[in-house]
This record gives structure tokens, C-alpha cells and sequence, in this order.
């Protein structure tokens, strides 16, 4: 059974980018040593790299872990029968896409069960860019499962979750985040009868808050309010199905322990979890709409400077207070590829057709902005101060081209009339008039 002193009520260790540390058992992570050649209550040492050893050590992502069973005593791993739904790449599609929720099935499945793909940079094998996963369960894992292939940002939508990594346990509900370490050992347990969301597969550097430059030592997302957990460990030698994504497969095994025995650790390739209500949202109090970046909770930066590999963007309840201002997003192309989820309430941009749990996608220099409903309203609405509230929409946005998956080009879900939108929208020039 999992033990820790104080294992009620959970606990964390804030704070982002530290080199944190924990043990279960007094004494149990060693001093001075990573690796002693006897390490306390015999336990084994193992390293986690999440990057190469020789990066710069600004870049540098690894943890120690001090652990009952090393991760090396498993058998062959063989290819599972059942893959993840949408893993081939549809026919190239430069339209503006938008889906609605995908339900949750009937019939019993887990966390890993219930993945489908819905876009992708490129293929699975891809070294940068992101993968767009949605994830349905209506039961708990009795398995465990690490990804081989990146990072993923959890962005629970519908349900509670208990997520049992390597080094603790982190509780998640809608309106917080988690980002789970390539590699990183999990189950995924529901606090719900069911639970739905969304996914980010980041292929490229690891995540990571933005630079403030103007706006100054504060605002958006505060360091202090990310949590990383606290050792949480199992000692059980009950047979546990380990499953792994691997190049976009899944491959399975079975060991004779619970992979989840991490007695102590210590480093900062750690999973972490944040809480979306906690953003310190920056807007203009004089004109213009800003832009979407100031609206940044975690990035992953790519080749070109500014340009990000994937920018995690949200759009929190907030006030409108700009004078002779269209203050909805303005209508625009853009060198970036837009994905955008709801997570609650009603997106500022659109009156309809954009649900809670649905989707859309705006690839490169697609024109997109609010629909006709809500540019009318925002032309002739009186320009008084506003709150938009009951809200969370999200956006992961790449500098790389999102390809959608043929089962989400194919699927029910899809959204034939999308596009209709924007039509009827009235022409409203008037040469004689300013």
C-alpha cells in the first residue's frame, strides 16, 4: 500500500523550476551522494533525464530517484492489441475545422483506453512540435503507463482525477493543469463517475513560464502557485501491467512490483500541477485588444527566438475596460497554428457552436476572429465596463503546421458548417461617411 508519514490530508512543495526534493522515510535520501554504493534502507539509485546531460544547466531537466524495484527489472515489452484511436495523419486541409464534445463511452475504459488523436505536427516519430490527444474514461487504471515520445499537459475539462506518478500523488479538477515529464511512471485514478479533457503532447524543450519583459517581476502565472507532489510510495509484489507510447504505439509488459516505489527523490524533472483560477491576467485599460501572448501560462520555445515551439494560452474570466475599442479578438491571420478548447462557460468570441468539452482548429494564415453574432453585437454594444465571467477557453499554439488526424477529418464530430459563421456578415462601407 502506498505510505508516507503524513499522507493525509495530500500535500505539496510549491514552487516552478526548483530542484526539490522528499522522502517518505526519514533518512532515505542520501547526503552529498547521488549514487552510494549502499544507499539508505537498500534502496536503488536511478537517474530520470528528461534531457541530454551536456545542455546548458539553465536547460538541464533530471531527478534522482531512490526506489524499491529499478525501473530496468521488466521483460519484453510486446505490442498492444488496442492502439490509440487517430494516430494516422489525414490529407492535408488548410479550412478552418471545429468539432464538438466527444461523449464518453459506454462501455468500461480507462484513461489510456479512451485517448484519440486529433492533430499532429507531424508523425509520431517527430523530434519537435506537439501531438493534440482528447482522453475519455469512465473507470480507473489498474495499469501503469509512461510516454516515451514527450511531455504532456493535462487539461482536464470534465471530472476529477487522481494522477499517481513515480513521486506522489497530484489531485486534479477542471480549471487546473498538470504537466507530467517524458518518461515519467503514472496511473490515472477518477475522483468522478467519469472524466473527459484534453492534451498536449509537447515533442520539443520542455515547458516552461514565459519571460515577463515590460510587464515587470509580476503577473500571469505566479512560480509560487505551481506544486510539485511529495513522495508517496508502494511496496506490493502483485503482478502490474506497464504500458508505454512509443513512437506513437503502445507496448506493453508485465512486472512483479508495483512500479510506483519511490521511497525518496530529488531534482527538478518533476511532475507539477497549477490551478487556471490563479492567473494574474494583464489587459489593456485604455485601447485596442491585446495580443494573445500576454495571456501565456507555459511555453516551450523552438528554433526561432520568440517564436514558440507551443505556447499553452488561456482566456480567464477578466474585465473589459478599453474606450472606443472592438473588444472581442479582432479578426486576423496568423503565422502561428491555433488549437482552441473550452474547459467552461461561453468563448467572447463566439455566441454559439463553440462547446464546452468541443474544438477548433486555425492553422497558418487562416482568417479567422468572432463570429457575425458577436461582431455585431460588440460594434453597437455601449462601451461601458464589462466582466466576462464563468469562463476558461485555452489555446495551444505552434509555430508548426497542425495536421489533423484522418479519424478526426472523418469523424461525426466534426463540424460541417463551420464556415457559415462569418457568412451574411453586412457590408457596412460608406465612401461618404468617416
Amino acid at each position: 500500500m502506498f505510505s508516507r508519514p503524513d499522507s493525509l490530508p495530500l500535500t505539496y512543495q510549491s514552487g516552478f523550476g526548483n530542484e526539490f526534493s522528499s522522502e517518505a522515510l526519514p533518512g532515505a535520501l542520501p547526503v552529498g551522494q547521488n549514487s552510494p554504493q549502499i544507499a539508505p534502507y537498500g534502496l536503488y539509485a536511478e537517474l530520470l533525464s528528461g534531457t541530454a546531460f551536456t545542455v546548458p544547466r539553465t536547460e538541464s531537466r533530471r531527478t534522482w530517484l531512490y526506489r524499491i524495484n529499478p525501473s530496468a527489472a521488466h521483460p519484453h515489452f510486446q505490442r498492444l492489441g488496442k492502439q490509440i484511436t487517430g494516430q494516422e495523419l489525414g490529407p492535408i486541409n488548410p479550412n478552418r475545422l471545429r468539432w464538438d464534445a466527444f461523449d464518453i463511452p459506454q462501455a468500461p475504459t480507462d484513461f489510456v483506453d479512451g485517448l484519440i488523436t486529433l492533430a499532429a505536427t507531424a508523425a509520431a516519430d517527430q523530434a519537435s512540435g506537439i501531438s493534440i490527444h482528447l482522453y475519455r474514461a469512465n473507470t480507473s487504471m489498474e495499469r501503469a503507463f509512461f510516454n516515451a515520445d514527450g511531455e504532456w499537459l493535462l487539461v482536464p475539462q470534465q471530472g476529477r482525477l487522481r494522477v499517481v506518478t513515480e513521486l506522489g500523488l497530484l489531485d486534479l479538477e477542471p480549471q487546473e493543469i498538470a504537466v507530467l515529464p517524458r518518461g515519467m511512471k503514472f496511473r490515472v485514478e477518477l475522483l468522478d463517475a467519469s472524466a473527459r479533457g484534453y492534451i498536449c503532447e509537447n515533442h520539443g524543450c520542455a515547458l516552461r513560464l514565459p519571460d515577463l519583459g515590460p510587464i515587470g517581476s509580476n503577473g500571469l502565472a505566479n512560480p509560487r502557485d505551481f506544486v510539485a507532489p511529495v513522495a508517496h510510495y508502494q511496496d506490493t509484489d502483485e503482478p502490474t501491467e506497464l504500458v508505454q507510447k512509443f513512437l506513437g504505439e503502445l507496448w506493453i509488459t508485465q512486472l512483479e512490483h508495483s512500479p510506483f516505489d519511490v521511497v525518496a527523490w530529488h531534482g527538478n524533472n518533476v511532475p507539477y500541477k497549477y490551478d487556471l483560477r490563479r492567473f494574474n491576467t494583464i489587459g489593456t485599460v485604455s485601447y485596442d485588444h491585446p495580443d494573445p501572448s500576454i495571456f501565456t501560462v507555459l511555453t516551450s520555445p523552438g528554433a526561432v527566438q520568440g517564436q514558440a515551439n507551443v505556447d499553452f494560452v488561456i482566456f480567464p474570466p477578466r474585465w473589459m475596460v478599453a474606450e472606443n475599442t472592438f473588444r472581442p479578438p479582432w479578426f486576423h491571420r496568423n503565422l502561428m497554428n491555433e488549437f482552441m478548447g473550452l474547459i467552461e462557460g461561453c468563448y467572447d468570441a463566439k455566441a454559439d457552436g463553440f462547446s464546452p468539452g468541443g474544438a477548433s482548429l486555425h492553422n497558418c494564415m487562416s482568417a479567422h476572429g468572432p463570429d457575425n453574432a458577436t461582431t455585431e453585437k460588440a460594434i453597437e454594444v455601449e462601451l461601458a465596463p464589462s466582466k466576462i465571467e464563468q469562463t476558461m477557453a485555452f489555446m495551444f499554439e505552434t509555430s508548426t503546421v497542425l495536421r489533423p488526424t484522418r479519424y478526426a477529418l472523418e469523424c461525426p464530430q466534426l463540424q460541417g458548417n463551420y464556415d457559415a459563421c462569418w457568412t451574411g456578415m453586412r457590408k457596412s462601407f460608406n465612401k461618404e461617411s468617416r
